[in-house]
């Protein structure tokens, strides 16, 4: 055993020695390869070295020429587009041009909203709407031309593979686009109306306000702006939307401080000279009105305890009242029974009422609520973009007369808005709409002295005035409105199969709508001493409705059916004098001037 284990031992000696005699062989062997290796390496980073600087010599000579080709060019590089309009090729002229052309139409072209079944138009230029075309363009034409050759030829191969778009920005006046927004909001049909209390026959009486819909305007907003910012133009509806609302919770503390009075007999001192009006006390019993409140019911009505004056300004004489200080009439139609009743209802509403030095008068709370218990007839008032029967049409005239009379009395405006549509009453610019629960008229008493109106209609002709005592100082006044633009008015074609077919019978007048600036001219001795924004007012379209006959037609399967829609091409827009311009002779009136307006058809439409 011990031999065997010998000789295996020497046996294992014998090959080690023989590995260490091989092992320089194999290191010298591995020292080639891996200088083999390096010398190929070596080759390969050369030959890639004289490529890469090859190609880099051959993209800078074929950039260069490429870049000096483009640089001479004065035209945008192919491929470009500017919103989705490919303007390869066009000077900045040529594609200014094409854009503009786009852009305009657009421009005309009357957004269509709905809701149920209100429907009304948006106008884009009314909404002060414009587009960055300039800039875009000046995009475009900078392509390629920049001090950087590699980024111009790198954004002209761009777009030549057709990646480059541009965007033209949209802007629009926001303040005017949520003024429309909340002016549709007060047509839509379910409105919620907010609760209103006014004075009568010594009695306080409180309307009950309704939930309803109201206008989302931020939503509305949101939706006109994505329609504004496409380029194209689609007569698709925007659907209005609405939120659900409640009125406000009637107030009585706040009711009570608005109308609590202390009785005041009348009085006056001459030195100075100041009239101090009487004043009937008024108050209410607070516990016994909010039982009353506690029953459901749509009128509330609660007892004022009244105090009379011992002695009014009628005893103390005709010095209380003695100038009158602004005066304004229109003319209506005397033949229209029912809209006459609604106008003398309105002046003798009106009338005599005395508003004191820094108070504030409401239109809406001195009528109250329009309704056939409180006298008011039907007559012609604008619903939905038509002219339809409404109790109580025709007190906007009143209300837009007074708000006249007030302007020249030189007292100061709190609330007023104008219609819809352009009244035939007043020249645009000069009216001021009421709706009961929504819209008021309401005006401050900003003079030394009190005022008191003084209103009749009769023989055609509405007349409101104030009167007062003239301060120190009097100022007369001159109003002149410039129409900014014109929206075009459209045609509606509804088909009615109770006539005969191929006639045709105008059912609704059209009138074009417009954009307007008023202004006021204050004056002393004749002369001009400032110049006022008095009012900045859009009056929408009035579409022209035709019944189109088809009876016999066997085509006609609905008794009403909207049919077509024209857009009647007239003038979109004319630009205003200087609106600091003198006053002419002919626009200088005073403040004690009656002035006359065009008579009232009984094809006006206002309510």
């Amino acid at each position: 055993m011990e031999k065997e284990t010998i000789k295996e031992e020497k046996k294992e000696t014998k090959e080690k020695f023989k590995q260490i005699q091989n092992e320089p062989k194999k290191v010298e062997k591995n020292l080639e390869k891996m200088i083999e290796k390096t010398k190929k390496k070596r080759k390969v980073k050369l030959i890639l070295g004289i490529t890469i600087s090859l190609i880099i010599v051959i993209a800078i000579v074929f950039s260069t020429i490429f870049a000096l080709l483009n640089m001479n060019k004065t035209n945008i590089v192919r491929g470009v587009k500017i919103e989705g309009v490919d303007v390869s090729g066009l000077t900045k002229e040529d594609a200014k041009l094409k854009l503009e052309k786009i852009y305009q139409e657009k421009l005309e072209k009357e957004i269509p909203a709905q809701y149920q079944d209100y429907e009304t138009t948006i106008n884009a230029n009314l909404l002060e709407t414009t587009y960055g075309i300039e800039e875009a363009v000046e995009q475009a034409i900078n392509i390629g031309r920049t001090d950087n050759i590699f980024v111009n030829n790198y954004k002209t191969l761009w777009a030549l593979l057709g990646k480059t778009d541009i965007d033209v920005k949209m802007q629009l006046n926001e303040e005017i686009a949520r003024k429309t927004i909340e002016d549709i909001g007060t047509n839509l049909p379910g409105v919620m109306v907010n609760s209103e209390y006014y004075i009568e026959e010594g009695k306080l009486k409180i309307t009950k306000g309704e939930k309803g819909v109201k206008i989302n305007t931020d939503l509305m907003l949101k939706k006109i702006k994505e329609k504004l910012d496409k380029i194209e133009t689609t007569d698709e509806y925007i659907e209005i939307p609405v939120l659900q609302a409640n009125p406000k919770e009637i107030n009585l503390e706040q009711i009570h401080a608005e109308i609590y009075k202390e009785v005041q007999d009348a009085y006056y001192t001459k030195d100075p000279f100041t009239i101090h009006p009487e004043v009937e006390g008024i108050d209410f019993d607070m516990e016994a009105a909010k039982k009353i409140l506690e029953t459901e019911q749509e009128e509330y009505i609660i007892d004022l305890i009244i105090t009379s004056p011992k002695v009014t300004t009628d005893q103390i004489g005709t010095e209380a009242f003695p100038d009158q200080l602004g005066t304004f009439k229109t003319n209506y139609d005397g033949g229209d029974v029912d809209r006459t009743t609604n106008l003398r209802l309105a002046c003798e509403k009106i009338n005599g009422k005395v508003i004191l030095a820094g108070e504030t008068f409401s239109y809406n709370q001195t009528l109250g609520p329009r309704s056939a218990a409180a006298g008011y007839k039907n007559a012609k008032v604008y619903s939905a973009g038509q002219v339809v029967d409404g109790i109580g049409g025709g007190i906007c005239q009143i209300s837009s007369t007074l708000y006249n009379a007030v302007l020249r009395a030189n007292l100061g405006i709190v609330e007023r808005k104008n219609h819809q549509f352009v009244t035939s009453y007043v020249e645009a610019g000069m009216d001021a709409t009421v709706v009961y629960g929504t819209t008021d008229f309401k005006f401050k008493n900003t003079r030394k002295y009190p005022v008191k109106i003084v209103a009749s209609a009769k023989n055609g002709v509405a007349v409101v005035s104030i009167y007062g005592i003239k301060e120190e100082t009097e100022y007369t006044f001159s109003f002149r409105t410039v129409t900014i633009s014109t929206l075009p008015t459209s045609t509606k074609y509804v088909d009615d199969p109770t006539i005969a077919a191929g006639t045709e019978k105008v059912k609704q007048k059209g009138a074009n709508g417009k954009k307007t600036e008023t202004y006021m001219y204050k004056m002393l001795d004749g002369k001009v001493i400032s110049t006022t924004l008095l009012s900045k007012d859009t009056y929408d379209p009035m579409q022209k409705i035709i019944i189109r006959g088809t009876k016999g037609l066997k085509t006609n399967t609905k008794t009403e059916t909207e049919t077509k829609t024209q857009t009647n091409n007239t003038t979109t827009t004319e630009k205003s004098q200087e609106t600091t311009k003198q006053p002419t002779k002919e626009e200088t009136t005073s403040n004690q001037t009656t002035e006359n307006q065009k008579d009232t058809t009984k094809e006006e439409t206002t309510n």
